[in-house]
């Protein structure tokens, strides 16, 4: 809804029977973007508690396999980490933002939808990527692991370009999944 007021002109977002200008909801949307990059970071510090070879799964192939060959792990934990990585880091990604925008913003809608936790997985993406690998995984030396430092960096040039592209493009795309989901269970 749109509507003016003397020279201001104001954006309003009904939602369940109350009223939500565009600050209110913005700033809604960073609070729960900062919740999803809190369940992100839970996920690393759980994984590395007890050093970096627990997650050495998101490391690069040539990483893991000095990892393997010097003993410090084995294919099969590797491959069983990747399992239980996996599931920590993707139901909350597919579990929360709809409960957040749906439930507790009251989304009506694919659009609605789409557009709140679009913001909000790409607020948990740039956390992913200037915070997790470019501060701590590229600056400091919790995610080095002895033995590899020949290797590093550890998220070389190209695998950060795709990443930064899957943080682009990709989250719209589960953000469309999702709100599509949620309009079919309608």
């Amino acid at each position: 809804i749109l509507y003016f007021h003397m020279t201001k002109i104001y954006i309003i977002f009904v939602y369940q029977d109350f009223l939500m200008n565009i600050g209110d909801i913005i700033m809604i949307l960073i609070v729960e973007g900062i919740v999803m990059c809190f369940a992100l970071l839970i996920v690393c510090v759980v994984g590395i508690s007890m050093g970096p070879v627990g997650l050495v799964l998101l490391y690069e192939e040539d990483v893991q396999k000095r990892v393997v060959e010097t003993g410090m792990t084995t294919r099969e934990r590797i491959q069983r980490n990747f399992i239980i990585c996996s599931i920590a880091l993707f139901v909350p990604m597919f579990i929360l933002p709809p409960i957040m925008v749906y439930g507790i913003n009251g989304a009506v809608g694919f659009w609605d939808g789409f557009w709140q936790m679009s913001i909000i997985l790409w607020i948990q993406g740039i956390f992913d990527r200037l915070f997790i690998d470019w501060y701590w995984v590229g600056h400091t030396k919790a995610w080095e692991i002895p033995g590899t430092e020949d290797l590093k960096p550890y998220i070389p040039t190209k695998v950060l370009i795709r990443k930064w592209v899957g943080t682009i493009f990709l989250n719209p795309l589960i953000a469309a999944i999702i709100a599509g989901i949620m309009q079919l269970c309608r």
